[in-house]
């Protein structure tokens, strides 16, 4: 079986180097912050070129803190995408404000900008576009739509790690950008980690405090804050990795760049690069309208793949509150139905690539409509020059 993710051949890759920063945090008994911590935010704000990161446990809570650093709260609205993991939505409703939904882009998956003016009401205090599968959002329309509304935009980078925007790191553009080092992300910890980067100085501080208890100094608490402090262990292994995430990004990329040239003229849509963006490919996402029979057809071939996401979350019972129906946002529901992750791990081999590809090219699945997708026209530039293509495709 080649897997979706390959935690295990990632961690022999650097295992040394990883043992031992786990044994020397363990030998030193201190478990919480320390200067594993205030090393890998350093390294990070230098990675995403902003001026501070503030290391969080969970990408969850560093979406939470973003909100609370925009003073989001109830009674507001924050405008996002129908389309992605419900931790977004989430993170919104935990303020007290309200989720407000815009439909996505049909090639990119990203927000729509085009939708984004329409849904701008007096109570809109936030955009927070999601950068899906390691692709950023069209952020320039997004900013300057914001810029007019005079409300702040918060990316939710959590499958972003590197991706450029324009030559912009993913979280440097908005007032904060949230990260999560989940298992499977592009940079990932030994369990749970987050971390919200900003260049605003204020908000840092303000987040510093509010992630632990809302103290400034010991046991002197001026906010009403949480507790969502990085681990010291967390920090220490993610401080070994970080060190290897631009050589892990350009694997991942020349990987898809190997699968996305097999794939060419076959029954799926591959993912899409538009030539002002680094996608990063946290996931590798081919669309099909046979999404289901082609899924089942490679599990037999010895291929695993995933489905990000099954049921967008203006349909899940959790959000029925809300009000939204069933296509209210019609490209978010047809890519819910047909968007399927296949491998693309840094550890691949040229052969598992190629045998992914074969796999994706068999015949057993024989879609019913494919690649429904096809003609659909997205409101953002996708050309790419013809030397880049041909680069690429080398």
């Amino acid at each position: 079986m080649i897997p979706l993710v390959d935690l295990q051949t990632q961690y022999k890759s650097i295992q040394p180097a990883i043992d031992a920063a786990a044994l020397r945090v363990l030998a030193s008994g201190e478990y919480l912050g320390g200067p594993d911590v205030s090393a890998f935010e350093q390294g990070f704000a230098e990675y995403c070129n902003v001026g501070h990161a503030i290391a969080v446990n969970s990408g969850s809570s560093a979406l939470h803190l973003s909100l609370l650093g925009a003073k989001v709260g109830p009674g507001d609205e924050v405008i996002t995408s129908p389309f992605g993991f419900v931790a977004t939505t989430a993170a919104i409703c935990a303020t007290g404000a309200r989720p407000v939904f815009v439909d996505i882009d049909p090639l990119t998956f990203n927000l729509d900008p085009a939708g984004l003016a329409d849904a701008i009401t007096p109570k809109t205090k936030a955009i927070m576009p999601v950068h899906l599968y390691g692709l950023m959002a069209d952020m320039d329309p997004i900013m300057s739509i914001a810029r007019q509304a005079n409300i702040a935009v918060i990316e939710d980078a959590c499958q972003a790690h590197g991706a450029l925007y324009k030559g912009k790191r993913a979280g440097s553009i908005g007032l904060s950008g949230s990260f999560s080092f989940n298992p499977g992300k592009n940079l990932s910890a030994v369990g749970r980690g987050g971390m919200v980067v900003t260049n605003d100085d204020e908000q840092a501080q303000f987040l510093r405090r509010l992630r632990d208890w809302g103290q400034d100094g010991r046991y002197n608490h001026v906010h009403q804050g949480f507790g969502y402090c990085m681990d010291t262990m967390q920090a220490a292994i993610l401080n070994v990795k970080l060190r290897h995430l631009e050589h892990w990004t350009e694997l991942r990329r020349a990987h898809a760049r190997r699968l996305t040239c097999q794939l060419k003229n076959s029954a799926v849509t591959t993912p899409p690069e538009p030539h002002c963006c680094r996608h990063v490919y946290q996931v590798y996402a081919v669309r099909s309208a046979s999404r289901d029979l082609l899924r089942a057809a490679i599990a037999t071939r010895g291929v695993d793949s995933g489905v990000h996401y099954p049921r967008p979350v203006h349909l899940q019972q959790a959000y029925a509150g809300l009000g939204y129906m069933e296509g209210d946002f019609p490209e978010a529901e047809r890519a819910a139905a047909e968007m399927l992750s296949l491998p693309i791990s840094p550890e691949l081999t040229d052969s598992q690539i190629d045998y992914i590809a074969a796999a994706v090219w068999s015949d057993a699945w024989r879609p019913r409509a494919a690649t429904a997708n096809l003609g659909v026209k997205s409101t953002r530039d996708l050309a790419r020059p013809a030397q880049e293509q041909s680069e690429q495709a080398a």
